[in-house]
């Protein structure tokens, strides 16, 4: 559209009345699923969810959270955080981060990109040095991703390669690591054959190594550091199925948390520490773990911890992971170019809004939700409120996590009289769940529905109106499956605990003393997903959505 014929007025709507204060909640990791023990929604003592789900039919549906309904490749693609406040802050469904690099894989565009040039300036002289996580769990990065990569560089000059794997555990079945490795050390030895020094340099558990988010643990980081561009750590292997292997041994051990190793020779020297001259590559589509590593390896001022040596190199993200920062300045293959997200049309339209959250999932009612956007569209229009998340423990530990607080801060600003939206996640679902703990999560998901209620209860005082819904699965099946969908057991009879993200739908919910009478959910959007809800969102501040936005899931129905 031209730029002069574009308003971000909104039109009224005919039938709904503008005015009522409007909260949004959004439950991390709260998924619909059969009840068993192993749902862990269902075994919680959830009164204030069970409540919207067995009030008014019309009030209560599911929606799509996963795969193509938000933006990624595939059905089998379950969602996540990120691409869902993506989808449920812009109404519309964008292209994102494993499909965009699909596409550039497949056309082959990735390797004329800028981004790419940049890099291979590199391939004669230096080593390219390729550092991500490997798995085929598709929420970070993708193994046949890398493999594509592998194959491209090769073929487009690379002489010398080295990867730096970082073991899973998390979106995939802990012990899976093997046969990843196992796979990757199998087409290394096919480039070896046709004349490229290629191989694994170094390794280690997500969890521990590299994967910090938020700047939660800086050490995190240093560990992947030392062993990616000192070649040095605790532990030395001549290769690397052997390394994951071993240290699989240790009692407890983990995917998650293998501790740092670097391949040596037969000298025991490291095969390959990153140096001035090399080319560096971080794999991983998705942002969040990516952006600390980011930072170390582009930011010359850098004080987070002690590099030692900061090598003359040349790196590109395989996306860019932070569009406000401009981090990696260099990239791969493109953003999606979100833009009129509902939270800027909004205040264009005089809402006034709030968005709390904690630490971990704060970025998600705020950059995320805003299309990629960091800061406010209007300062003098929006308050975003973040709670300090507990840092160097599990969150299993405090499986209640920040909820109270969060719920307190939102109904003061709902009783403030100040905000026609406020906004709001609450992250135990995700959170707690990802770490497999049963129990705790159970705990996580009470928190959660007592933090649900207080905030309701603030919006009946003001006679407001609710929206409560989620970003994707996680609680609500924490167990492995078979193809009949009985619970999976390991050699020695034990089930497997799933700690990933899952592939259910989600509810949402409506009400409130401020919702007209005749407000329904519609019966002809049943595909509907997280990306209708934005438009739900505006016709209850009394908007209509625009006119391509993913439809509104309500109706008004005259009584």
């Amino acid at each position: 559209m031209g730029s002069s014929d574009f308003s971000w007025k909104l039109a009224d709507h005919p039938k709904l009345p503008k005015g009522k204060t409007v909260a949004v909640v959004v439950l991390d990791g709260w998924g619909e699923a059969e009840p068993d023990q192993y749902n862990c929604i269902h075994v919680a003592q959830t009164p204030t969810m069970d409540s919207l789900k067995k009030g008014a039919p019309e009030r209560w549906r599911l929606v799509r959270a996963h795969g193509t309904a938000v933006g990624l490749p595939t059905e089998d693609d379950m969602g996540n955080s990120e691409v869902g406040h993506n989808a449920l802050g812009a109404g519309r469904i964008f292209a994102q981060g494993a499909k965009l690099v699909d596409l550039a894989l497949a056309s082959g565009k990735l390797f004329e990109g800028e981004g790419f040039k940049y890099i291979k300036e590199c391939f004669d002289k230096g080593t390219l040095h390729l550092i991500g996580l490997l798995s085929d769990g598709g929420v970070h990065s993708r193994l046949d991703q890398l493999q594509l990569l592998l194959k491209g560089c090769s073929e487009n000059g690379a002489k010398r390669i080295r990867v730096h794997i970082l073991t899973d555990g998390r979106d995939v079945l802990d012990g899976s690591s093997v046969g990843f490795v196992e796979t990757l050390e199998n087409d290394l030895a096919k480039l070896r054959e046709k004349g490229i020094d290629a191989q694994i340099a170094s390794g280690g558990g997500r969890m521990y190594v590299t994967m910090d988010r938020y700047e939660n643990d800086w050490g995190v980081v240093k560990r992947g550091w030392d062993a990616q561009v000192l070649g040095e750590a605790p532990h030395k292997f001549r290769s690397a199925v052997e390394a994951v292997k071993k240290l699989r041994e240790a009692p407890k051990a983990n995917d998650q948390y293998l501790p740092p190793f670097v391949i040596v020779d037969e000298s025991g020297k490291a095969v390959g520490p990153i140096v001035d001259g090399d080319a560096v590559v971080t794999i991983n589509f998705r942002a969040d773990r990516m952006v600390m590593i980011a930072k170390a390896l582009e930011y010359a001022d850098f004080d987070k911890f002690d590099r030692v040596r900061f090598p003359k190199i040349r790196y590109a993200g395989m996306l860019q992971y932070d569009g406000e920062l401009k981090l990696p300045s260099r990239y791969l293959v493109s953003p999606p170019e979100i833009d009129r997200t509902s939270g800027e049309y909004l205040v264009h339209n005089g809402i006034r809004t709030f968005a709390c959250s904690e630490t971990v999932k704060f970025g998600h009612v705020t950059f995320f939700w805003n299309g990629n956007r960091s800061g406010y569209f209007n300062p003098s229009m929006e308050e975003y409120v973040e709670i300090p998340s507990d840092s160097g423990i599990t969150f299993n530990v405090q499986p209640k996590m920040k909820a109270l607080e969060i719920a307190e801060k939102v109904r003061d600003a709902i009783l403030s009289r100040k905000f026609d939206q406020v906004r709001v996640n609450l992250p135990n679902g995700d959170m707690v769940g990802h770490t497999g703990d049963i129990e705790a999560t159970v705990v996580g998901c009470k928190a959660a529905d007592e933090a649900v209620k207080i905030i309701l209860d603030a919006i009946e005082q003001v006679g407001g109106i609710y929206v409560v819904t989620a970003d994707h699965g996680n609680a609500e099946d924490m167990v492995k499956r078979n193809k009949t969908g009985q619970p999976q057991l390991d050699k020695a009879g034990k089930i497997q605990i799933l700690t990933s993200h899952t592939l259910q739908p989600v509810p949402i919910a409506i009400g409130g003393p401020g919702l007209a009478s005749g407000v329904r959910f519609r019966k002809d959007v049943p595909d509907g997903g997280l990306a209708n809800v934005a438009a739900t969102v505006m016709n209850l501040h009394g908007f209509e959505a625009p006119t391509d936005y993913e439809p509104t899931l309500v109706e008004v129905v005259d009584n």
